[in-house]
């Protein structure tokens, strides 16, 4: 089959044998979704090597649940050791021995097929379409903030970042604050959520906001986003950590503890709910999608993902979908 991989250093198209675990399922990948973690893996973040990408909407082809087998599918990520308390409890995202799809010591999803336990399978809804179903798992990651965070109708939010993380992270607070805005540089971005009653702020203008929001999310993937929060946000208010960036971030500490702000690091989601906004369509998420490439085509897909204004691009994985 053929797989998108970062090796030594250098990201290429190669054709490798299909996986095989006897005690995973096998899934035929459809789509699967560029994302800046992916991005950040071909520059050194993680020290992964191996087929990147996570985030993919596939069919089971071969599965020892055969009630599985045909279905159409997103996957949970994180490849939890199974006998820990933290899986025994149905929560694998941080199970110390715990692989990552496409991150963390397991190849990933931009190839014709990969490999995952049953456990981590979600079958989507017939109403999703697979464009749609590839954003489960970054939409599962924006809600889950919300897991993390209380957020009430009258709470100030705000979302520090224009991409497809601080899109769906915006989205996914509206449906909890009656006040959330969306901080970004690029107005044709903010444009997509005017109908969202998401108020669209340019950077120049949030610059000079001071101490206004209850909760304010760092989607943004930049350093200079943080301490942009810590202007943002009221005494006690609450800073969400979302971008994972390669490199070291100077943040001025004193400023957390003078105005005891509490910083919450937010990372995987649920994918349940994720799927149930999906849907319900309460999430808007093709709007987001700037171009679809083959999976041969690769290697310029992950450079067109770093274009600037682009926000998603999708690989087709198969010459067909049946």
């Amino acid at each position: 089959m053929q797989a998108l991989r970062f090796i030594n250093n250098q990201l290429k198209l190669t054709e490798i044998a299909k996986p095989k675990r006897e005690t995973e399922a096998l899934v035929r990948v459809l789509k699967s979704g560029i994302c800046n973690t992916d991005v950040e893996i071909v520059r050194g973040y993680a020290g992964f090597s191996g087929t990147i990408g996570h985030e993919f909407v596939g069919i089971v082809e071969e599965s020892k649940d055969k009630n599985l087998i045909g279905k159409r599918v997103v996957g949970e990520i994180n490849v939890g050791c199974g006998v820990c308390d933290l899986c025994k409890s149905g929560d694998s995202r941080h199970c110390a021995l715990r692989t990552v799809l496409g991150i963390i010591g397991r190849d990933g999803a931009h190839a014709e097929f990969l490999t995952l336990p049953e456990r981590n399978l979600f079958e989507v809804p017939a109403e999703v379409s697979n464009a749609e179903a590839v954003f489960t798992e970054p939409l599962a990651a924006a809600f889950g903030i919300t897991e993390q965070v209380e957020i009430s109708p009258e709470m100030r939010v705000a979302v520090i970042g224009d991409g497809k993380l601080g899109n769906l992270c915006a989205q996914s607070l509206v449906l909890k604050s009656e006040n959330v805005s969306l901080i970004g540089k690029h107005k044709e971005k903010l444009s997509l959520l005017a109908k969202r009653n998401i108020e669209g702020v340019l950077l120049k203008e949030a610059l000079k906001i001071k101490r206004a929001f209850d909760v304010v999310v760092e989607a943004s993937g930049s350093e200079s986003g943080f301490n942009l929060a810590l202007d943002l946000l009221k005494p006690r208010g609450k800073l969400v950590l979302k971008s994972t960036f390669h490199g070291a971030a100077n943040w001025q500490a004193w400023r957390v503890v003078v105005d005891e702000i509490t910083i919450v690091g937010s990372r995987c989601g649920r994918f349940a709910p994720a799927l149930e906004l999906l849907r319900d369509k309460k999430i808007d998420v093709e709007s987001m999608i700037n171009e679809e490439l083959s999976l041969s085509e690769g290697v310029k897909a992950l450079d067109i993902a770093q274009r600037k204004g682009v926000m998603k691009v999708l690989l087709n994985c198969q010459n067909s979908e049946r």
